[in-house]
């Protein structure tokens, strides 16, 4: 393997005279933007999750009133199918608050603080810390994709 792969490529270098410091703090916001990437996964089951539960509702209301329950039938259908989450919400609307009130703010300030701060560089935390983890001219230990043996060599 020729040496000019032994290393990030330049999109993973952080740019001349960025610091030690700033390279960890761009590393803590990026990993904060992926806790909210999960917590906003998260959200998304939350609402498919309660969705399903909402239709599961018509087979136990049509059940129920198979058993002769038109009663409690009646009072499941009125009292909680199609019934708001929070006060005025169903959860697509907990999902458009949080994403225009939270997640995509986040999600621009950790691209505007990377573009202004190390050129748009992303995951230069991480690719540094593969530099200092890897051995060196292990196969599989390899710096990026194109360095990797093809199985003919």
């Amino acid at each position: 393997m020729s040496t000019h792969h032994d290393g990030p490529d330049g999109a993973h270098r952080r740019p001349p005279n960025v610091s030690d410091t700033l390279v960890q703090a761009l590393g803590a916001l990026s990993k904060a933007l992926e806790t909210t990437e999960r917590a906003r996964g998260h959200l998304y089951a939350f609402h498919q999750l309660t969705g399903g539960a909402d239709f599961a509702l018509d087979r136990a209301v049509a059940l129920l009133r198979e058993a002769g329950q038109h009663g409690w039938a009646d009072r499941v259908q009125r009292e909680i199918l199609g019934r708001n989450v929070i006060p005025g919400h169903w959860t697509f609307q907990i999902i458009e608050a949080y994403n225009a009130t939270y997640y995509e703010p986040f999600k621009d300030i950790e691209a505007e603080a990377r573009r202004e701060l190390v050129a748009g560089r992303d995951h230069l935390y991480e690719a540094e810390l593969k530099e200092r983890r890897r051995t060196r001219g292990h196969p599989d230990h390899t710096t990026r994709p194109d360095a990797v043996r093809s199985l003919d060599e």
